[in-house]
């Protein structure tokens, strides 16, 4: 797999052109983004990772190129991921939260070429109020979207899977289905083939329609 940064920017508008299919990743300050991205790339350095909350404050984009599995060897698929800054994060003046959410709030409802919005949760924390509103205003303008539960490795087997079905059945208590669930660890590795499959899968429907 290859991947390059493209640019950050400040403005949705001003990303790059939307000729690619997209996948997008967002979710509260410090839930492992830029650790998640790194593990899908295969690379300890794409993004930067930081032990401080709110370090990304802008869309970067990268571009990436990879041979799927079930595809023949010469087949690449090109595509890119976008790193969108976390919500959520309490120690930014209001003004710059503010700004945060018109720049999240813009690109997820013009960006044309964005086949899925994955938002992260922390697998080891009860449902969010955050989490569930942002997820309830994805759900209200019907943003494609699916979530990924970071961190596994910090819980037992028993802990995580409590954890993710309270998750679940919280959304249930509004939603009629369910989107999409990935389970992640950076560290071990852990759902980067279930999501590098998906990934594809979402790209083929896109060429072909």
């Amino acid at each position: 797999m290859q991947a390059e940064f493209v640019k950050s920017t400040a403005n949705y508008q001003d990303c790059p052109p939307g000729n690619l299919p997209e996948f997008a990743f967002i979710g509260r300050s410090n839930v492992g983004k830029s650790s998640l991205i790194n593990m899908l790339v295969n690379q300890k350095h794409l993004a930067h990772t930081s032990a401080k909350p709110g370090k990304t404050q802008t869309i970067n984009h990268f571009l990436i190129n990879f041979h799927p599995k079930n595809k023949p060897p010469q087949k690449t698929v090109s595509m890119y991921f976008a790193d969108l800054p976390g919500y959520g994060y309490a120690h930014v003046s209001k003004e710059k939260k503010q700004q945060f959410e018109r720049m999240i709030a813009g690109y997820v409802l013009t960006r044309k070429n964005l086949l899925t919005l994955f938002v992260l949760i922390d697998s080891r924390l009860d449902p969010q109020p955050n989490d569930m509103g942002f997820i309830q205003f994805l759900g209200e303008n019907q943003v494609p979207f699916a979530l990924i539960f970071t961190k596994a490795d910090k819980l037992s087997t028993s802990r995580l899977t409590r954890n993710i079905e309270q998750f679940k059945n919280q959304m249930l208590e509004t939603w009629e289905e369910l989107p999409p669930v990935f389970i992640t660890s950076a560290i071990k590795h852990t759902g980067r083939e279930e999501i590098l499959q998906y990934i594809t899968e979402c790209i083929d429907k896109y060429w072909k329609r």
